[in-house]
């Protein structure tokens, strides 16, 4: 049996520097340091995949990966993968790897990435997937590409990054995060100069913006962690209920979770918890991914057939429904994984909280309604096979939407680095939304257009 890994010791809870800067004179002072400890951190962070060579799985430290494979391998023979913590990591040559969560929980095998459209691939294959991850791993895959593009003449560096980001933002439609860092990315190169002489420099600001998104993505849920913690109803004699649909943790957003944040939070302060997981067909993340996570952090749980969600809430032994988004409308509807809708109209139906667990950046304002949302069709073999054995007959039509919308009013809150917002949402995702961007714009004026140093992570 697999030892529990602490969750302290494996890092869901590491802070970063970042407290909210109050006033412009305030990042004057320090949005330089700030920014270069928001790079380095990040840069730490994804080199410190427990998996590293002689890292402490090498050492034979408590945590420690069983059957780790790296670039390829296979795990060992009856080994049950264990201890890992974050979807992507760099080597020392700056090759992104990714794990393949097509293969868990049977094997732990990592891909390599080496530039845009291989991170691409990686994202449309659901090599690695959830909104938060993709935008990240976006990033870094652009800044891999406009790295290996920084001796080329500006003509063509300038097209080959404009290709590259467009076939990026195509992988998954849904997810607006994966856009958002992409454009975030851009826009750095835009600042530096699209035709600049020096590709260095437009590499180097490209990477900064991506070592940013890293950092500030892992500050920005674990602020959700401790929102979503303080949301949580406390049962008396007993332990806390939740329900949650899909992946939603280290796996699906980078180093702490979303809605899996939050139960992390609840284990990490010792609050009686027991989580039951929806296996979440056709692709079975909660089955294969959340099952696995859990079990690595040692939280108390349980897997349940979709269709079984509505009698246990029936029986009153679900005391609130966690989920993440991979796109929030500006009215509040929001995408997520195929059946949220359906458990969001069974908590309505029961009384029971529905939170939706995601950070500012999976709001997309520009989006009106959930109407306008692009719900992306993933492979009929999805749901025909179960992990490569057919269980439909060959030639029955298959509809596989990857998404559904869950309508505003079904919402109870959403939990974000901003802290909990509350209906009438449209002013409240405005509002939060708008002041985070102050934010930004408010450093990037400190820092000018011109500098190779970002704005100081908001």
């Amino acid at each position: 049996m697999t030892t529990p890994v602490d969750p302290s010791r494996r890092a869901f809870f590491r802070r970063f520097a970042g407290d909210l800067i109050a006033s412009a004179a305030e990042v004057t002072k320090v949005v330089g340091d700030l920014r270069d400890q928001s790079a380095n951190e990040a840069s730490a962070l994804l080199r410190e995949g427990t998996g590293n060579v002689g890292g402490a799985a090498a050492r034979g430290e408590s945590g420690a990966v069983a059957g780790w494979a790296l670039l390829g391998g296979a795990s060992m023979a009856g080994a049950v993968p264990s201890g890992f913590r974050t979807p992507f990591r760099l080597d020392e040559d700056d090759i992104l790897l990714l794990v393949d969560q097509r293969r868990l929980p049977d094997a732990l095998i990592e891909v390599p990435v080496h530039d845009a459209n291989e991170g691409a691939a990686a994202i449309r294959d659901m090599v690695v997937r959830g909104a938060p991850a993709i935008g990240q791993v976006a990033g870094i895959a652009l800044a891999l590409t406009a790295k290996s593009m920084r001796l080329a003449q500006p003509y063509a560096r300038r097209a080959i990054l404009d290709g590259a980001a467009e076939t990026l933002r195509a992988a998954r439609p849904t997810a607006v995060n994966l856009g958002w860092a992409v454009d975030r990315l851009m826009a750095r190169q835009r600042a530096i100069g699209e035709l600049s002489e020096d590709g260095n420099a437009v590499a180097a600001a490209m990477w900064d913006e991506a070592m940013a998104i890293v950092a500030e993505s892992t500050e920005d849920h674990g602020r959700m962690a401790e929102a979503g913690l303080a949301l949580l109803p406390q049962p008396d004699g007993r332990a806390l209920e939740v329900l949650t649909h899909c992946n939603t943790g280290p796996l699906a957003a980078g180093q702490f979770g979303t809605a899996l944040g939050v139960v992390q939070a609840a284990h990490h302060a010792e609050r009686p918890i027991h989580v039951w997981v929806d296996e979440t067909r056709p692709y079975l993340q909660g089955a294969r991914l959340t099952t696995w996570e859990l079990a690595q952090a040692g939280v108390d749980h349980t897997l349940l057939p979709d269709g079984a969600a509505g009698s246990l809430m029936a029986a009153g032994r679900v005391d609130v429904v966690l989920v993440g988004a991979d796109r929030i409308a500006a009215n509040g509807d929001t995408a997520n994984k195929v059946g949220t809708y359906l458990l969001a109209v069974l908590a309505a139906r029961h009384g029971i909280p529905f939170y939706v667990v995601a950070p500012l950046a999976t709001v997309d304002l520009a989006t009106p309604t959930g109407a306008a949302i692009p719900i992306e069709e993933r492979p009929a073999d999805e749901v025909a096979t179960i992990r490569g054995v057919r269980i439909a007959p060959r030639g029955t039509k298959v509809y596989n939407p990857a998404f559904d919308v869950t309508p505003a009013d079904l919402v109870t809150a959403f939990v974000t680095e901003a802290g909990v917002l509350r209906p009438p949402y449209p002013e409240a995702l405005r509002d939060a939304v708008q002041a985070r961007a102050s934010r930004r714009a408010a450093a990037a004026v400190v820092v000018g257009p011109d500098s190779a140093v970002a704005a100081v992570p908001a």
